[in-house]
């Protein structure tokens, strides 16, 4: 582990991540920390982990950015000394909840609602997920196919707060950089001694666009389409072959005769 990306979600991850593969940097995004380490991040959130456990996971990797491995910046350069902290922040906490509020509205596609309900990957992503919301945030975070989630702003901003003070505080001078994207690739190699690559600086995720890019790239959410695909047509199916069962045995049963007479007596019963 070489760089350790402390900025918590939507304070330019994605563009973090994007910029350090393009310095040649392994990193371990949001989605890899899923895809490769879901297991033992699932260990860590509900009963803890060691320095040996962050050791193991990160080993063969040379960043992490996004959550969870933001908030468990400490224990990450417990088991990597050498490693060097960026410190992603927004302009203030305002800026950075508004860009996290469209981020929420962005992954509230139906497809995204609908996930966890009938794809095996998709109750497997939203439970992971689920984990981070007591366990980082201190809210619960509950899906719901028919309206979107409420969050709890003060606690989110409180969370945002002590978060980077903590970060400000008990990193390592030397080791860290507070930067914000905006800045681009010269302080950035500066501190980490690369030189500055012939290309734009990289711009991610801008206003929550990366909901439509997993959803086209991500082998994950690929899967998690397929199995949408897959039970809704199975559901189908077994709708109609219940519809079929049910008029056949309405028919064998003579229920259309038994409808009739039952319509024959209301007017009687009316007359009475």
């Amino acid at each position: 582990m070489k760089v350790i990306c402390a900025g918590l979600s939507k304070t330019g991850t994605k563009t973090m991540t994007c910029a350090l593969r393009d310095l040649g940097y392994n990193v371990y995004d949001f989605m890899e920390n899923f895809t490769y380490l879901g297991d033992e991040w699932r260990k860590i959130l509900t009963t803890g982990g060691t320095t040996e456990d962050f050791r193991r996971m990160f080993e063969n990797v040379d960043a992490v950015s996004d959550l969870p491995g933001a908030y468990y910046w400490d224990e990450i350069h417990k088991a990597f000394p050498d490693s060097k902290i960026v410190l992603m922040m927004r302009e203030n906490e305002v800026v950075w909840y508004k860009s996290l509020m469209n981020q929420v509205k962005a992954g509230q596609n139906f497809i995204f609602r609908l996930m966890p309900y009938i794809s095996i990957a998709g109750w497997q992503f939203t439970s992971y997920t689920a984990l981070m919301g007591p366990a980082i945030w201190g809210v619960e975070y509950q899906s719901n196919l028919f309206r979107e989630p409420e969050l709890n702003e003060m606690q989110m901003r409180m969370t945002y707060r002590r978060h980077n003070a903590y970060v400000l505080q008990a990193a390592p001078k030397d080791k860290l950089l507070v930067y914000s994207v905006k800045d681009g690739w010269e302080p950035l190699c500066k501190f980490l001694g690369v030189p500055v690559p012939d290309k734009p600086f990289p711009r991610k995720n801008v206003r929550g666009n990366i909901v439509e890019e997993l959803m086209q790239n991500d082998p994950v959410f690929i899967r998690i389409q397929r199995e949408i695909m897959f039970s809704s047509s199975l559901l189908a199916v077994l709708l109609s072959y219940g519809l079929y069962r049910s008029g056949k045995f309405a028919w064998y049963n003579d229920w259309p005769s038994t409808l009739s007479r039952f319509r024959g007596l209301i007017p009687s019963f009316y007359s009475k």
